[in-house]
């Protein structure tokens, strides 16, 4: 079988292969500020991390323009189900950079999303988010509205039962809701040729008479463009449509991973040529709107917009962990009651 090919825009020579496609100079602009933005914020967190300021965390670099590019492709109306990699599109949709730094540091606040915007909280257990994208995008085609539904998930996921149920009702109730996967080749630490049998993720769809995009990840035109045609398609009433956006994360799974011991160094090094942010640089320099002047000026205020959020961050009171009883279940069980009286009375025992 013949593989699918990769929907691309940008060529690494900042060309654009599709050549009477007119991209928005103002846009272009500012994919860029946040690409460097979301760079720049996911390396401060890993050093946060390595200084014992916020817990285990996953890293998304390499795989900014999957996310950038989607995220700018919504509507304020619509719904954003992320994993816990999808920072750059949380960010980029509009959540408070410092409530993501929150959640990292275990904070309850870091899961409160903006009034203005359908956000859920980042999703760790693999794959339940697609289920219920389904069903909040049946939802709004129930209530007739033109929100639609955008869920992340990565090239593991599609091993789940979930992944495929969630697919199977959208197609058949032709849900609003886009389902993307960024394929960066490993599941922790599983590479793909051993995570499915398929050619390519995209072909899962066919199964389900649904539209699929394969589109280059580290393209964010081509993400940008694959995606709000994606919405567009299913806003109209034409269904779901399922991208996988073939792309790379640089660095381990976690903090708590070591990538070494499943992937060499040659092959992560191969990838940084294709990287996200250089490609679009390349671009811009050819159209005469990047010169070193101006690319210094976004390198210093996506520090100075980092480096504010994190030192606010930090500010928060200590955590109480007694909090970890709350918000689960609205009348705690006998079991629950037990296991919190007991906290407490440890507590006081030894923290006096």
């Amino acid at each position: 079988m013949e593989q699918q090919r990769l929907f691309q825009i940008l060529e690494l020579d900042g060309t654009l292969r599709i050549g009477n496609m007119v991209i928005n100079e103002k846009l272009a602009i500012e994919m860029y500020k946040l690409l460097v933005l979301n760079r720049v914020f996911d390396r401060k967190l890993v050093n946060m991390q390595r200084k014992g300021q916020i817990g285990t965390y996953a890293a998304f670099e390499g795989q900014e323009a999957s996310q950038v590019g989607s995220a700018m492709a919504l509507m304020e109306q619509d719904w954003m189900f992320p994993t816990y990699r999808d920072h750059a599109a949380m960010l980029t949709f509009g959540y408070e950079m410092v409530k993501i730094i929150w959640y990292w540091m275990g904070r309850i606040e870091g899961c409160v999303p903006p009034d203005n915007r359908n956000i859920l909280p980042p999703y760790v257990p693999i794959a339940t988010q697609i289920p219920q994208a389904a069903g909040a995008a049946w939802a709004s085609k129930y209530k007739n509205e033109r929100a639609c539904s955008l869920v992340y998930f990565g090239d593991g996921a599609t091993s789940e039962g979930d992944f495929h149920e969630g697919l199977n009702m959208a197609s058949v109730f032709k849900a609003p809701v886009v389902f993307f996967c960024q394929n960066n080749g490993y599941a922790i630490s599983v590479p793909f040729s051993r995570q499915t049998a398929s050619e390519t993720i995209a072909q899962k769809a066919i199964a389900y008479q649904m539209e699929n995009v394969r589109v280059d990840g580290n393209d964010v035109f081509a993400v940008y463009v694959a995606t709000k045609n994606a919405l567009e398609a299913a806003r109209s009433g034409k269904g779901p449509t399922l991208i996988e956006a073939v792309t790379y994360r640089y660095g381990p799974h976690t903090t708590a991973d070591d990538p070494s011991r499943y992937r060499s160094t040659e092959e992560s090094e191969s990838w940084k040529s294709r990287d996200p942010i250089l490609r679009l640089e390349v671009y811009l320099r050819r159209q005469g709107v990047l010169d070193q002047d101006v690319q210094e000026k976004v390198a210093t205020e996506a520090e100075r917009l980092v480096n504010d959020g994190i030192q606010y961050a930090l500010t928060i009171p200590k955590s109480d962990p007694a909090i970890m009883f709350n918000h689960v279940l609205s009348n705690k069980p006998w079991n629950i009651q037990e296991q919190e009286s007991s906290f407490n009375r440890f507590m006081q025992e030894h923290h006096q």
